[in-house]
């Protein structure tokens, strides 16, 4: 009789801290995109969270390309298996949102799991591109970037123009660019990202609308209207150094990289996420500066806007599930977590908390540069025209405008008719998302 009493005693024990020291931990899937040193760095912050408690187990899982994996991702909830958390790039967002009953808000399950989530807490210019006007995060920022130029610091000294000091005007820029070509370089600047960076981050660079409805943020009826003068003059502007190889045009995507980290181009516009890279690739002395903006544009330079991708929680789950993914997250945006994967990576710290003791630690005095992302996102408060954006369709939308500019960077097109054309037809493609979401 004894012995019962202890063993219901010890059950009771048991259900009284909830979970038991001998229950399996509940498993929670997630879907990633991260390749390579990414990927390990994922595994291990997985890891860490899995050793730092028992009653979760964060698996994480490979699944191709951000396309492949937002696709896999959608068609698995469909077929009623669907991850828990799934990294989703900046350009799928409205496709998650129009995906109704799919998700799970993440200012709801936080505020379901009782996990403390203040969004103030987060730094603005990343959280407003996952969020609903009112300021409700609609999924967990992750690994977020946003370009930046870079120099070659050997190549500048060679054609006369000061080392330690970037371009900070596009006039600045095109006339280093001449220098550099005068002193012996293949080109004298190179863009990656293309639509990215000259057409989406120079409209809010310079505080130019991208879209109605601010860029799509306030609604899916948003119309684009980037075809305007100061963006024609831009285009305009890189086609004609095109010609004379100030400027040389080398690809949609990362592809240019390769022009910069060879000696070839001595300035290139890319993603701060590419400091790794070029940390570990490019055989000459460089540095880091802001994006040139031009002077006579009134409000310029504003903020730039990221890249990258979040974290949606799958619908569908079981509260303990949920419980578990919060707890991840709050988990995520510890400082020391967002420190150590800033520091690594390259991508912003997704919190204040985490920027302030990066800064406090010297890592930006030890590696200059590293901090010219955030202060160029976190100048000015963003507007409506820089908080980010939100177009459906919008990886068939980046190509539209790709193919465009290389129409005019060939001499085949006038930037104006470029741009009409562009934004022409990606407005067709924005009301066929808008129909088959409503």
């Amino acid at each position: 009789m004894k012995k019962l009493v202890l063993a219901l005693a010890l059950l009771v024990a048991a259900a009284a801290i909830g979970r038991n020291a001998w229950a399996d931990p509940i498993e929670l899937q997630w879907w990633h995109a991260m390749t390579a040193v990414n990927a390990d760095r994922i595994n291990k912050i997985a890891s860490d969270f899995n050793a730092a408690q028992s009653d979760y187990k964060v698996t994480p899982v490979f699944k191709g390309s951000y396309a492949e994996t937002m696709t896999a991702a959608i068609a698995a909830y469909r077929a009623g298996n669907a991850p828990d958390i799934v990294q989703v790039f900046e350009v799928g967002t409205a496709t998650m949102m129009a995906a109704k009953g799919a998700i799970k808000p993440v200012y709801q399950l936080m505020a379901d799991a009782g996990e403390k989530f203040d969004p103030d807490a987060y730094l603005a210019a990343v959280t407003g591109y996952y969020s609903t006007p009112d300021g409700k995060m609609l999924s967990f920022p992750f690994n977020s970037s946003t370009p930046v130029l870079y120099w070659n610091k050997e190549a500048f000294k060679k054609a006369g123009l000061d080392p330690a000091k970037a371009p900070a005007t596009w006039p600045e820029m095109f006339d280093a660019a001449k220098k550099l070509r005068a002193a012996g370089q293949t080109c004298g600047f190179t863009t990656a990202w293309v639509s990215w960076v000259q057409i989406e981050n120079f409209s809010a660079w310079h505080n130019l609308s991208i879209g109605t409805e601010a860029n799509g943020l306030g609604g899916f009826d948003t119309v684009l209207q980037f075809n305007n003068p100061t963006v024609t003059r831009h285009v305009a502007n890189l086609a004609e150094a095109q010609k004379d190889k100030s400027f040389d045009y080398g690809g949609r995507t990362t592809e240019p990289e390769a022009k910069f980290t060879s000696g070839d181009c001595g300035m290139i516009m890319d993603s701060s996420a590419a400091y790794g890279l070029f940390k570990n690739t490019a055989k000459f002395e460089w540095g880091v500066g802001k994006l040139p903006y031009y002077p006579d544009v009134a409000g310029a330079p504003q903020n730039s806007i990221i890249g990258g991708a979040s974290l949606w929680v799958m619908a569908g789950k079981k509260p303990e599930q949920y419980k578990g993914i919060a707890k991840f997250f709050t988990y995520l945006s510890g400082t020391p977590v967002q420190q150590w994967w800033h520091e690594q990576t390259g991508y912003l710290p997704i919190t204040k908390a985490a920027y302030e003791a990066t800064k406090a630690s010297g890592f930006y005095d030890k590696n200059p540069g590293t901090d010219i992302a955030i202060l160029q996102m976190t100048g000015k408060p963003p507007t409506d025209n820089s908080r980010g954006l939100r177009f459906g369709n919008m990886v068939q939308l980046r190509d539209i405008i790709a193919e465009d500019l290389e129409g005019t960077f060939s001499g085949k097109m006038e930037a104006k008719a470029a741009l009409d054309d562009a934004v022409s037809r990606g407005n067709t493609l924005l009301r066929q998302f808008q129909k088959n979401v409503q």
